[in-house]
């Protein structure tokens, strides 16, 4: 037995000599696997693409269609500039396709007083600057008159992005922008809103009849709303004028101020 022994022991060795490597019986029922069949190294590494992708690749696809707001999460209580980051990057609407710049706001980031508008016109699509135009420089004297200057205020629109013609946001609109001020009044803290018009009114309270609420007092989350007329409608009725001068006396009444003397 000990001969045998010696001899398979011999017979081991010389297929060493020759780089061949004994192997064990299988267990019953199992087969070695065949040279041919016996995974490479490369088959035991996940397959790698042929192509690394590009920055383009890493960024999501976009398309004609507009997508979705950009993440808004932590966005209320983030400064002016992330939420105005945030508008140009949004596509939430059809409003998004022929825009030449957004129009976030603009003024003092420590407001007492935050007026909201209906949406850019030509000027402000240009510019991306709120109430350039003729209805803007309006609300400039209508500011000056209240013994206050356009750098006190904070000056918005409801949609950050022209209508085509000027016309009338759309509720889809109106919706996709209004995270974006309520996020801006939030951080902004004013201690009263004037809303400029019949489309701040609906979009922030909900309410329609701007001839029959304006000059009344309503709240958004705490803070003093007083709703009043759009500088552009002012330019067409001048009899709306005297009545929007009272508004602007409410809202400095809940300011504590008196109008200045003429």
């Amino acid at each position: 037995m000990a001969d045998l022994l010696d001899n398979l022991k011999q017979l081991v060795e010389l297929d060493r000599s020759f780089g061949i490597e004994f192997q064990g019986k299988p267990a019953p029922g199992q087969l070695p696997p065949l040279p041919s069949q016996r995974p490479a190294a490369s088959d035991q590494r996940p397959a790698a693409s042929s192509q690394r992708p590009t920055a383009s690749d890493q960024r999501p696809a976009t398309s004609g269609q507009p997508s979705a707001v950009p993440a808004l999460s932590g966005l209320a209580s983030a400064d002016l500039d992330a939420i105005a980051v945030s508008i140009a990057q949004c596509r939430a609407c059809g409003l998004c396709q022929q825009r030449t710049k957004t129009v976030p706001g603009e003024g003092s980031p420590t407001p007492e007083l935050v007026f909201v508008g209906e949406g850019p016109g030509a000027d402000e699509d240009a510019s991306g600057r709120p109430f350039v135009g003729a209805a803007g420089q309006l609300l400039d004297k209508m500011i000056g008159a209240m013994g206050m200057k356009r750098e006190d205020v904070f000056i918005c629109n409801v949609v950050k992005c022209r209508p085509p013609g000027n016309r009338t946001p759309e509720p889809d609109e109106m919706a996709a922008c209004l995270p974006f001020l309520e996020a801006q009044l939030t951080t902004l803290k004013p201690k009263v809103i004037c809303l400029l018009g019949a489309t701040p009114l609906k979009a922030l309270l909900g309410l329609t009849g701007i001839t029959r609420l304006h000059g009344q007092r309503k709240e958004w989350r705490g803070v003093p709303v007083i709703p009043s007329f759009h500088p552009a409608y002012l330019l067409r009725n001048a009899e709306a004028k005297k009545p929007a001068w009272e508004d602007l006396k409410v809202v400095l009444g809940v300011l504590g101020r008196e109008p200045p003397k003429r």
